[in-house]
């Protein structure tokens, strides 16, 4: 008997249709009934990496007409003039029509006229499945108003924390593992079956794990880890694009950045996909600018470029931006704005201070500052660590890059005082710098149990953490962290 190994790529699969972490979507059971319903047209939008395609293959399995479905896309030119011939056969069987909003006016109106003949006369030999992102089933009415009786319009949306747990724990069974990260990963893949996907399947490699072991190991890596692991990957695939749709057509380093603004707001929106209208309305002191390459159509030109389109979708009429690819939501949650910012290339952008925490410690305890940082990366927050900003201060003046940051360009200074800190010369240089910000109450001190303290030390008058050099460095960083995000999360609310 032929005994095979399960690995990694088949339980969290990123590609083709899951089978041990298939979850079945919010909206299934009501896809399955529109999808049985002789010749009734079926039009399922909603984000990509939501889960529309598998589900539409999953519920076509079950009911016995899966191999008999042809399926298109609006993206492949030959699929294309395919679908225009569709009013032309009779019958056809199950046509599945893909990035149905990549059609222009006149393909979406020849389908929306044969949706209605085939629905009319409950045809049996004729059904057809429109899969697009959010707004899809509004483009098909707009071409005929009298559809909207005649079509099943199924939004997917994004799904609860519990269906993307209950997908993580199927693959933690299946792959015989137990990810650390998983709390994290639930709450930031923000409703999204293949992120979680991707994110557990890094997770597991990072840990070494690629096939089921015989016992059940944990996987330890953080999500710090991981996070920054997608978005480096991404980095080549997504940044100058997004640099090119930031600068627009016409850049001037000055400029109010409408179009960087527009992309700071799909990177803080629950959904995959902004109102431009309405967040102008959140964003009054960003109108005025964003206001006019929406109205002059300069941001639709902008997204007829041809690799912004492949990213990006702007529909005129609803005026929606929506992401095309799941992963270019979380790159975009996850970049370092101000980095971003500063890459583009504009000068007054506002972002008052570039990082939430700087740390400041001897290099004898950069295990726990490690720790400290990836917790508090994994709180959301951005962190200055001194490692991770190396390339940019190769051949600079290293205290004129790094004496602004302890100085202002952070919202707080956390310093590591172990027992060598004040014998250190880049400590002692750090502490220069924050020293007019201890009276302020913006430097968290976090002693060291094995320093003793004296009179002559300012910090301990003054609230701090204490860590053990000798525990569990990173059970401390954690709890430390968890408090830190709570001060910062309570002084936000006072600004």
């Amino acid at each position: 008997m032929l005994v095979t190994t399960r690995r990694v790529e088949d339980v969290f699969k990123v590609s083709g249709v899951p089978t041990y972490t298939f979850v079945k979507p919010s909206e299934f059971d009501r896809l399955k009934v529109a999808l049985r319903t002789p010749g009734r047209g079926v039009v399922v939008e909603g984000p990509s990496g939501i889960g529309k395609s598998t589900a539409i293959t999953k519920v076509l399995d079950d009911l016995h007409i899966g191999d008999h479905v042809v399926k298109l896309s609006a993206r492949d030119p030959a699929d294309i003039e395919y679908i225009e011939l569709l009013p032309e056969l009779s019958p056809f069987g199950t046509v599945i029509i893909d990035d149905f909003h990549r059609l222009d006016d006149s393909a979406k109106a020849q389908i929306a006229d044969l949706l209605k003949v085939t629905a009319d006369i409950e045809d049996r030999g004729r059904k057809l499945v429109i899969i697009g992102i959010n707004e899809a089933g509004k483009a098909l009415i707009k071409s005929s108003p009298d559809l909207s009786n005649r079509i099943d319009v199924i939004r997917f949306e994004i799904e609860p924390a519990s269906k993307i747990e209950e997908l993580v724990k199927s693959g933690e069974n299946a792959l015989n593992v137990e990810i650390g990260a998983r709390e994290l990963i639930v709450e930031r893949v923000r409703g999204s079956f293949y992120l979680a996907q991707l994110l557990c399947m890094d997770a597991c490699l990072m840990a070494g794990v690629t096939e089921r072991p015989r016992k059940r190991v944990p996987v330890s890596t953080s999500f710090a880890e991981i996070q920054r692991r997608v978005v480096s990957q991404q980095k080549d695939r997504f940044g100058e694009t997004l640099r090119s749709f930031a600068r627009g057509t016409k850049f001037r380093p000055s400029g109010r950045a409408p179009y960087l603004h527009i992309l700071k707001w799909l990177s803080e929106s629950d959904s995959w996909g902004i109102s431009i209208p309405d967040e102008m309305r959140r964003h009054p002191s960003e109108k005025a600018s964003v206001s006019v390459v929406l109205e002059q159509s300069y941001l639709w030109n902008l997204t007829q470029n041809a690799d912004i389109a492949k990213i990006l979708h702007f529909d005129p009429d609803a005026k929606i931006l929506a992401v095309e690819n799941p992963l270019l939501i979380f790159y975009l949650r996850n970049i370092s704005w101000p980095d971003f910012v500063r890459d583009v290339g504009f000068t007054k952008v506002d972002y008052k201070q570039n990082y939430d925490f700087a740390l400041s410690f001897a290099g004898e305890d950069r295990i726990y500052a490690e720790h400290l940082r990836n917790s508090l990366e994994d709180s959301g927050h951005t962190v200055f660590y001194d490692h991770a900003e190396q390339h940019r201060f190769l051949g600079q003046d290293i205290e004129m890059y790094m004496g602004p940051i302890y100085a202002s360009d952070s919202r707080c200074v956390v310093t590591v005082l172990g027992e060598t800190y004040g014998k250190k010369r880049w400590t002692l240089f750090e502490a220069s710098q924050y020293r007019d910000r201890i009276t302020s109450g913006e430097v968290v001190p976090v002693w060291s149990t094995k320093v003793a303290s004296t009179p002559f030390d300012k910090t301990r008058g003054r609230g701090g953490l204490t860590f053990d050099p000798e525990g569990d460095l990173l059970q401390q960083a954690i709890a430390h962290a968890e408090i830190l995000s709570r001060m910062i999360a309570e002084r936000t609310g006072k600004e």
